[in-house]
């Protein structure tokens, strides 16, 4: 049977876990299920009990920049890199870039960052360590991209945003000394989504991606997977906080079904282009089903996926202090897979 132009068929997947160690486990597309019985990590126990460490829709008489305020000033990041330079770049348009370069050395490769928020919160410097650590270990030149938010924004403006920040960042690569033949994409979150929707359409306008990294992606606006009900409510991102993301972001819920906003909706062919992709999920999230359904979907079309699963985790690990061990690991597996695809 198929849906999607996708299979239902049991296939085969390696799941990696926060401690190293692999497991190799069935997971039936569409019907994804726990495979651990890992405990979430004890270190998380006293930020989840307290209600303020929740994602949830904010009261509609709160004024969405004291919203933004409030959300960005939680976000601390796992670690301090010093680099050889971090700076400003005028982008395109109204679009500020940031640059992290990790060494003087010309010619470094690009990754192009897009940060996560749901689509509406998050910028430059919540992510700033996230990036600097993105950095140091792939040794590439990270570019952080402070796209526009919603709901001021919709889609696509965001996606928009990502792909003149990349057809400006191919253009200026020379200048910046850097190498426009090998960029990779990444982003967390909605950055995620971001990031997989700008590699579908640079596919198809052969623009040589690399490769795209996505950390706890957001891919599907149908919200309807056993993880989104599983986890709905206790850990970081709730449901009800996830559906007024997609609101915000979409608007017109005609939009839900368009892969270029909901990848996991795309056909085999429009993931076909794809390059290489590495897809990061966190056990206790409500995201994670998507993002391993997703995986599945590639592996389907050819595509090659790196797919690690983070036990004991929950949504948003890269920015919580008290996993620091786990995010700065789970950055460096990254960042290795990113390093890898420029040596291709």
């Amino acid at each position: 049977m198929e849906e999607n132009g996708f299979t239902r068929r049991r296939i085969h997947t390696t799941v990696l876990t926060s401690n190293k160690t692999y497991l190799h486990v069935s997971i039936a597309t569409y019907k994804f299920a726990r495979v651990t019985d890992m405990p979430l990590d004890p270190r998380l126990e006293a930020f989840l009990a307290d209600p303020r460490n929740h994602v949830r829709p904010p009261p509609a008489h709160v004024p969405m920049e004291k919203v933004r305020r409030a959300a960005n000033a939680a976000m601390p990041g796992p670690e301090t890199v010093e680099l050889a330079e971090v700076r400003a770049l005028a982008g395109p348009g109204d679009i500020e870039l940031r640059l992290y370069r990790p060494t003087e050395a010309p010619g470094l490769p690009i990754i192009l960052f897009m940060h996560g928020g749901g689509w509406v919160w998050g910028d430059l410097d919540t992510h700033d360590t996230i990036c600097r650590a993105l950095a140091r270990r792939s040794g590439a030149a990270v570019v952080a991209v402070d796209y526009r938010l919603a709901p001021e924004t919709r889609f696509p403006g965001q996606l928009e945003d990502g792909l003149a920040a990349l057809r400006w960042l191919r253009a200026e690569a020379g200048p910046l000394d850097l190498d426009g033949t090998r960029i990779a994409l990444c982003g967390d979150s909605a950055g995620g989504n971001i990031a997989c929707t700008m590699a579908m359409v640079a596919g198809n306008y052969a623009m040589g991606i690399r490769h795209l990294a996505m950390i706890y992606p957001v891919l599907d606006a149908a919200c309807a997977s056993p993880s989104q009900r599983e986890f709905a409510e206790g850990y970081l991102l709730s449901g009800d906080g996830m559906k007024w993301f997609w609101d915000c972001y979409l608007g017109d819920s005609a939009h839900s079904g368009n892969p270029l906003a909901s990848p996991l909706a795309a056909s085999p062919a429009e993931l076909s282009a794809l390059p290489p992709v590495s897809i990061s999920t966190a056990e206790f999230d409500i995201l994670r089903d998507e993002g391993e359904e997703f995986a599945a979907h590639l592996r389907q079309v050819g595509i090659a996926v790196s797919l690690r699963r983070h036990d004991g985790m929950v949504h948003g690990f890269l920015s919580l202090p008290a996993v620091e061990d786990v995010a700065l690991a789970a950055i460096a597996d990254i960042a290795g897979d990113i390093a890898a695809s420029f040596e291709d």
